[in-house]
């Protein structure tokens, strides 16, 4: 299974938060787990807000930072190419989205583009995304 994760699911493998169990057993049972490139800087800039509002303390945020750049490597990451691009403001268009949720989206497509018959699982906490999702069919 393909597990594809946005930055509101992949932050939970890192800090403690609501649904931290769902998305860790997703990314336990996948044999791949893919995101967009442009989930690198979300989820650093979350990870730094973390820590500006003191919900990580200075060695907690320098470990997660850390584990995250080790993790960064085995994940799966979409190229914002220009096809990602053009489908990303299709989806905005659409779907009404934001524009990191829809570049998430149209991430999502070129996976399951490019996985065959491989079941393919998308995961956000983000309801109009799911919804978004969901209408791919």
């Amino acid at each position: 299974m393909i597990a594809y994760v946005d930055t509101s699911s992949l932050i939970k493998l890192y800090v403690d938060e609501a649904g931290a169990d769902a998305v860790r057993n997703l990314v336990r049972e996948a044999s791949i787990v893919a995101t967009s490139v442009a989930t690198n800087v979300e989820m650093r800039a979350s990870l730094a807000a973390w820590r500006r509002d003191r919900r990580l303390t200075p060695s907690a945020y320098s470990s997660t930072r850390a584990a995250f750049a080790h993790d960064w490597t085995r994940f799966v990451a979409v190229e914002l190419s220009d096809d990602v691009i053009r489908a990303a403001g299709d989806l905005a268009e659409r779907h009404q989205l934001r524009t990191l949720d829809a570049i998430h989206l149209a991430s999502f497509v070129q996976i399951l583009e490019r996985a065959g018959t491989e079941d393919v699982r998308f995961s956000s906490f983000d309801d109009r995304l799911n919804r978004a999702a969901r209408s791919l069919g």
